[in-house]
């Protein structure tokens, strides 16, 4: 029992600390604000997913999958969603690419840019879906998904280009992983389980908050929700602009 208590207990306490990291972190602000941007992600994907069809705009490899399906004649899929979200997804990766290739140096920086372009693109999601017919279709289903695609291709390569660890804010898979092969009942360190088990929980919570918003109250809400938290990461990251402390420096 006390094996148990002192492992939960640690996995607490790393929760807590990336919540709430000490001034000594290496990391810094930064994994508080990458949590933020994996709540988005649960946001939008619930509602691209409810909202615009059979689609996600963060989750690739579910795109691929549903790529497969739709070219092997499963009903309710089509070819066309699937592939302009990979293309956007791509398009936005390689502008997420260029802003690490010139702020990377200062992460901080980096993490206020980046958001403030998201929170950018965001902007008019809203009001196309605001405006759009029920069942959002046409035109403006498309450039809702290619403009979300791509705001989260440019977060997906800031996270990598920021490298904190456990944190790539749309893909849990490695993740889930870690949990698992690290976990003390397979004899594992049992390292980092507390942030793994938050990125999870916090994916899965803007994922809930995001359907009940889609289905039970308006789906503009759950756009304007994720634009919310994505201007909150922004001003986060802008007050760290001065900073010259170590972690600001690239991992």
């Amino acid at each position: 029992m006390d094996r148990v208590g002192t492992v939960l207990g640690g996995v607490v306490e790393d929760a807590w600390r990336t919540l709430r990291p000490t001034a000594r972190d290496r990391h810094g602000p930064l994994a508080p604000l990458l949590i933020a941007l994996t709540l988005v992600t649960g946001l939008v994907d619930a509602f691209s997913y409810l909202a615009l069809g059979h689609v996600f705009v963060a989750n690739m490899t579910g795109n691929v999958v549903f790529l497969g399906f739709a070219l092997a004649g499963a009903p309710g899929f089509s070819v066309s969603a699937p592939l302009l979200a990979l293309v956007s997804f791509v398009f936005g990766a390689g502008a997420g690419g260029w802003l690490g290739s010139h702020l990377g140096s200062h992460r901080g920086h980096l993490v206020a840019v980046t958001a403030s372009v998201e929170a950018a693109l965001l902007v008019p999601c809203v009001a196309l879906t605001a405006g759009a017919s029920n069942p959002i279709a046409g035109g403006v289903r498309y450039a809702l998904i290619g403009l979300l695609a791509g705001a989260m291709g440019v977060q997906n390569a800031t996270a990598r280009r920021v490298a904190v660890p456990d944190l790539t804010t749309t893909v849990l898979t490695l993740t889930i992983t870690g949990i698992s092969a690290d976990s003390p009942l397979v004899r594992g360190p049992a390292s980092r389980l507390g942030r793994r088990g938050l990125a999870v929980a916090t994916m899965f919570l803007g994922a809930l908050v995001g359907s009940v918003l889609v289905l039970q109250v308006d789906r503009t809400w759950t756009v304007a929700a994720a634009l919310v938290v994505m201007a909150a990461v922004g001003l986060a990251g802008a007050s760290t602009w001065r900073s010259e402390a170590a972690w600001v420096a690239p991992a």
